[in-house]
């Protein structure tokens, strides 16, 4: 006889809470019940080890059965099955401990370790479902039983005959609802449940079979085809990430790569880890050959996907992740995850943070031992790449920069080929007390720098900064072993000798009429303008002062907001150039055009440090002016 149990009062609102806020897709039902199944079969094996009472069976399996017509979904396992006292407690948890008792339980951490068994994820079947039929025997029980509930009031028990040892939970599905745009019935397709299974639950251990339709040759007729039905199993069981290393062939996992991650090209390379102790997991990271179009845009959504022993539970976790390792694309399964009772969201937890540190570390290993044994991957990883762990340096006021630094690469005025900071400190000469570094769009144009005429004399390397971020990153960075990093288009030249800086001050006093005329011309445009002891071939050239530097004024000013943001530039002439001399006579014999030469010299320097001008006819048709007086002063 049939015994009705009614819900308690709050039942029905923490029912209605599941199975309407706490899963975000209704198609999770299915990865649930499948996932319970799965557990039914790991404690029926395992007890049959140890337990004369439970016998093995000989092929465990899940078998999905579907009934268009009745509009039943039914989900068989031959795991463990139910006695009647454990559908009363594990099915009738929530009968049990009402709303707030059942709430507080799942915070505790052995409640937690039930997800996925009967009376938690079980009840997601009422997403779907208008009522829904457990048929189940244990080989603790003579008897077996049928549970069955619409999931509001009341649940009833009640004996049933089942020869076999397992559990069918029979779904009978809601009607479709046009108005809400609910489609219940699809969940009776084939298409719906091979694609819900792949997603979800493809590394279930178990076989996950379901009778299909296909079209075959008719046997009497070579012309026709007939339908017919075969079983067909649905999952692939065992994850490529679960296999030895030394089985798994790079051609499988290469192509694995393509398949999961929508790319038709191999990885650049590929992490494979698996991690047992305090936290045990498995991790198979990739980084593609090249960055998607969106990568260096906000829709870039970054993050590995999360399974827990084979589930798949989350989508691009950005929580496993560090930004700047933001390119790399893979997976983690681990068991030890607490996860809530939808399995969609993770608690915030230790488990999550240690598996995200072991990750970072890893990954951080994997591209300094390429550094190190494969040079040529690397530089090729770093020119896809290397932006963005400057940007990591950057980022978080350089939280991450000890962990990055050995990682980026430069070209110098030297060499064309890419060395890390180490390199450049082991190649400069002792006497050298700084990291010099030049900005521009390219190295043909930071080759052509006035500035660059002291460090050829010198015969100093210089780091090139082409990246939008290296200064940025540089002011983060300020110094590498102890050396500080300088500018030579920036402040003041320390490169200088002491017999130079006497001649300068000596020449400025000689000189300060006419300094002072430029000063005043370009009042509006320069902050100084004043000798220099840098330049040897070139006449002129513009420099920063200290903070934002002429570099960081360009990359500031495509930026929303940031236009108003201006560098101090001081102009810096060559004492000893002919133009000086003739700037001099101008000043002496033609003081009242001292203001068009001003501009002409500035303009100059704009230029050569790749700046745009304002009035470039304006400026042409002084040229041309001065051109012609000159020629007529010569005739």
């Amino acid at each position: 006889m049939a015994k009705t149990k009614a819900f308690q009062t709050e039942s029905k609102k923490l029912l209605n809470l599941m199975i309407n806020s706490i899963y975000t897709h209704k198609e999770i039902f299915l990865r649930e019940l499948i996932s319970n199944a799965s557990d039914a079969i790991d404690k029926r094996h395992h007890l049959s080890l140890t337990d004369d009472k439970v016998d093995a069976a000989d092929d465990y399996e899940i078998f999905i059965e579907t009934d268009e017509e009745n509009r039943t979904l039914t989900i068989h396992d031959n795991g463990i099955g139910l006695t009647e006292k454990e559908l009363e407690t594990q099915l009738g948890t929530i009968a049990e401990s009402g709303t707030k008792n059942f709430i507080e339980t799942l915070e505790k951490k052995d409640a937690l370790e039930t997800i996925g068994q009967f009376g938690v994820g079980f009840y997601s079947a009422f997403m779907v479902s208008k009522r829904v039929f457990v048929k189940t025997k244990s080989p603790y029980s003579e008897e077996a039983y049928l549970w069955q509930s619409e999931g509001e009031s009341t649940y009833q028990i009640e004996p049933t005959k089942k020869d076999t040892t397992g559990t069918s939970i029979t779904l009978v599905l809601r009607d479709d609802d046009e108005e809400n745009e609910e489609d219940y019935s699809t969940y009776l397709k084939e298409a719906t449940i091979k694609q819900t299974i792949k997603k979800y639950s493809d590394y279930v251990r178990y076989p996950i079979k379901m009778k299909v339709s296909q079209e075959v040759p008719d046997e009497n007729d070579e012309d026709k085809t007939v339908t017919k039905e075969t079983i067909e199993t649905l999952n692939s069981m065992v994850p490529i990430w679960k296999r030895p290393k030394n089985e798994i062939k790079d051609e499988e996992i290469n192509d694995f790569y393509k398949r999961t991650f929508n790319d038709f090209e191999d990885p650049l390379h590929t992490v494979h880890t698996s991690v047992e102790g305090l936290i045990t997991y498995t991790a198979l990271l990739f980084i593609p050959k090249k960055p998607p179009y969106d990568f260096y845009t906000e829709n870039y959504e970054k993050g590995l996907d999360l399974y827990s022993r084979g589930v798949f539970i989350q989508e691009k976790n950005k929580d496993l992740i560090p930004e700047h390792f933001r390119f790399v694309k893979g997976l983690v399964d681990s068991a030890d995850l607490s996860l809530n009772l939808s399995r969609e969201m993770l608690q915030h937890n230790r488990q999550l943070k240690k598996i995200a540190v072991h990750i970072e570390k890893k990954i951080k290993s994997e591209l300094e031992k390429m550094l190190k044994n494969n040079r040529e991957t690397y530089v090729e990883f770093y020119e896809a790449y290397g932006s963005n762990l400057k940007y990591g340096i950057y980022d978080q006021f350089g939280a991450h920069k000890e962990k990055l630094q050995d990682l980026i690469m430069f070209k110098t005025n030297k060499s064309d080929a890419f060395i890390t900071l180490e390199e450049y400190i082991e190649r400069k000469p002792k006497e050298q007390t700084h990291i010099y570094y030049a900005s521009g769009k390219n190295k043909a144009q930071i080759m052509n720098l006035p500035q660059m005429d002291l460090i050829k004399d010198k015969d100093y390397e210089v780091l090139l900064f082409t990246d939008d971020v290296d200064e940025f990153m540089v002011q983060v960075l300020n110094a590498y072993q102890e050396l500080e990093f300088k500018s030579i288009q920036q402040g003041e030249s320390d490169l200088l000798d002491d017999d130079t800086k006497e001649d300068l001050k000596t020449q400025e006093k000689a000189h300060a009429k006419l300094l002072n005329a430029l000063k005043k011309s370009l009042k509006d445009q320069v902050k100084d303008v004043k000798l220099t002891g840098r330049l040897k071939e070139s006449p002129v050239c513009l420099t920063s002062g200290e903070g934002l530097s002429l570099e960081m004024e360009k990359v500031l000013s495509k930026m929303p907001n940031q236009q108003g943001m201006k560098a101090d530039r001081i102009l810096e002439i060559n004492p000893h150039h002919e133009l000086f001399k003739a700037l001099e006579t101008i000043h002496e014999t033609k003081p009242k055009k001292i203001d068009d030469y001003a501009s002409l010299l500035y303009h100059q320097a704009l230029l050569i440090e790749g700046y745009p001008i304002d009035d470039p006819k304006k400026m042409s048709d002084l040229m041309v002016q001065l051109m012609v007086e000159a020629t007529k002063a010569q005739s």
